[in-house]
C-alpha cells in the first residue's frame, strides 16, 4: 500500500489460501450479510433515510431484525465485508476492512447520539436490551 514493500511482501498477495468449499461458504455468509441489510431496510420502510435525520412519526423499531441488533444494516454489511476480506485475505483487503468497519462504527456511534437526543428514554430502554452491531454480544457502554 502506498508503495511500501516490507520484506520483500507484495500488498497484493494473499496471505493464505482459502479452500474452495470455504470460499462458498464464505460467498454464502456475505449473500447472508446483504439479505440481513435487505430484511432491515424493508423493514424500516418510511424511518430509512441515507442521512441522519428525524422523520415524522420517528420512533423506535424493535421488531424483524431491529430486536436482534439496534443497526442491522450496518451489521449486515459488516458481515459482507467480514466474508469478502477473508475470501481473498491480503494485506489491502485487511487494512481495506478495519478502515471501512472503522467508519460503519463511528457513524453507528453518531446515530446512537442522534437517536439518544430525538427518543429519549425510549431509545435508551432499547438500547439496554438490544445489542448495538454484534447479536447478543452487550457492552456496557450501550
Amino acid at each position: 500500500m502506498f508503495g511500501a514493500n516490507p520484506g520483500g511482501v507484495r500488498a497484493d498477495t494473499p496471505l493464505w489460501r482459502v479452500a474452495p468449499a470455504i470460499g462458498w461458504l464464505l460467498a454464502a455468509l456475505v449473500i447472508c450479510g446483504f439479505l440481513f441489510m435487505w430484511w432491515a431496510r424493508t423493514h424500516l420502510g418510511q424511518l430509512w433515510s441515507s442521512s441522519v435525520t428525524r422523520k415524522e412519526h420517528h420512533h423506535v423499531v424493535d421488531t424483524g431484525p431491529y430486536a436482534i441488533v439496534r443497526h442491522p444494516i450496518y451489521t449486515g454489511l459488516l458481515v459482507a465485508i467480514v466474508g469478502t476480506m477473508l475470501i481473498r485475505v491480503t494485506i489491502i483487503t485487511l487494512i481495506g476492512s478495519a478502515l471501512i468497519a472503522t467508519g460503519i462504527y463511528v457513524k453507528a456511534r453518531v446515530e446512537e447520539a442522534f437517536l439518544r437526543q430525538q427518543l429519549g428514554d425510549s431509545y435508551a430502554a432499547y438500547a439496554r436490551r438490544v445489542p448495538m452491531l454484534v447479536p447478543f454480544w452487550h457492552f456496557s457502554r450501550s
